[in-house]
């Protein structure tokens, strides 16, 4: 690599700053955002070989300008946002708020990042990573809907619904209900619509589902392998993880994940504390494969948390020193299989 260029994404323009080993500012240059905008940028930075792109946000708003550099043949690295600040305050000296400083800050975390994950062409685990926050938010969708209905059938009907809203049960309930005055009329109308809409809803949820065990199925993954990992589980599972080689050994993944706890000393006494790091994402699907083993005794996951018990430690103790093996046997699966993907 000769040049480091730090890309600064944005709706309506991107802004890149070129930067040789020795930080020094080559060039800079800034695009608007459009159907030239790749032509410009390559025409820029004609001339200079051996260069890697550096794009703030890769997976987010910098994801097509991205993917459109890794099509033309380009090398491309994706800068988290908080590096990229962090590096811009502490690093460059220049702690205002401008595209060209936030552009050069880019570059510079690009620069001295030991490991950061290059931006491959989508595939499978984008697929994968799309599918899972879909159905994650209409499932939240749903979820504050039935809370909305709740609040409406108490107001109506004396005990409300039962604690899981059924389409059928509530379309029965509000059936009997003869409001009296015009506002119970109002609720009623509106707890209708709430039905349709939860309806409606869990057409989406089960449409989603068979869309995700399809992509889940035509990745070829060996994490369903692992007990309590479903189609939902391992489509977070690897559409939040990313490429797995990008983590050198399990307690690095484990890390990324927030499995891991946190050392924290003072005054010669060392304790652990737990994690509040890491992917939130990767952390609650982790959760919920642990969950699922331990409400099963036949599991292997059961025995472990019955040993961690035995132990001394407290249910949640043994539920995060579950989730953290649990990460280590994930990060061994998507190994093996991105090493599989490669070898073919």
């Amino acid at each position: 690599m000769d040049v480091m260029i730090g890309i600064d994404p944005h709706k309506r323009s991107h802004t890149a700053t070129m930067l040789d080993r020795r930080q020094r500012e080559l060039r800079q240059i800034s695009v608007r955002s459009g159907s030239r905008q790749l032509a410009e940028l390559l025409a820029w930075a004609n001339g200079a070989r051996r260069r890697t792109w550096a794009v703030e946000c890769a997976s987010g708003l910098g994801y097509l300008l991205a993917q459109q550099l890794v099509a033309a043949g380009e090398t491309v690295v994706d800068v988290p946002a908080t590096l990229a600040s962090r590096v811009r305050v502490l690093g460059t000296g220049q702690s205002a708020k401008t595209d060209p400083n936030d552009a050069r800050s880019v570059a510079l975390a690009a620069l001295h990042a030991p490991s950061l994950m290059v931006v491959r062409p989508a595939d499978d685990v984008t697929v994968c990573r799309l599918l899972a926050k879909r159905h994650t938010d209409l499932s939240r969708w749903r979820t504050k809907q039935c809370c909305r209905l709740h609040a409406l059938l108490v107001e109506l009907v004396p005990g409300g619904l039962g604690k899981e809203v059924t389409v059928n049960q509530a379309r029965s309930l509000l059936e009997a209900v003869q409001p009296g005055d015009v506002a119970g009329i109002e609720r009623h109308r509106q707890a209708v619509e709430l039905v349709a809409d939860i309806e409606r809803l869990d057409v989406a949820v089960a449409d989603s589902r068979t869309r995700i065990s399809a992509a889940v199925a035509a990745s070829e993954t060996t994490v369903t392998d692992i007990f309590g990992v479903g189609p939902v589980v391992a489509a977070m599972l690897i559409g939040y993880s990313g490429d797995p080689l990008r983590f050198a050994t399990a307690s690095r993944y484990a890390a990324y994940t927030g499995c891991a706890p946190i050392e924290f000393s003072s005054g010669g006494r060392t304790t652990h504390r737990l994690s509040r790091r890491g992917n939130r994402r990767l952390n609650h699907a982790l959760h919920c494969a642990a969950i699922t083993q331990i409400r099963h005794r036949h599991s292997p996951g059961r025995g472990y948390y019955d040993r961690k018990l035995a132990e001394g430690k407290t249910p949640r103790e043994a539920i995060r020193s579950l989730k953290r093996r649990l990460s280590d046997i994930v990060w061994r699966h998507l190994v093996a299989d991105a090493q599989r993907d490669t070898a073919r």
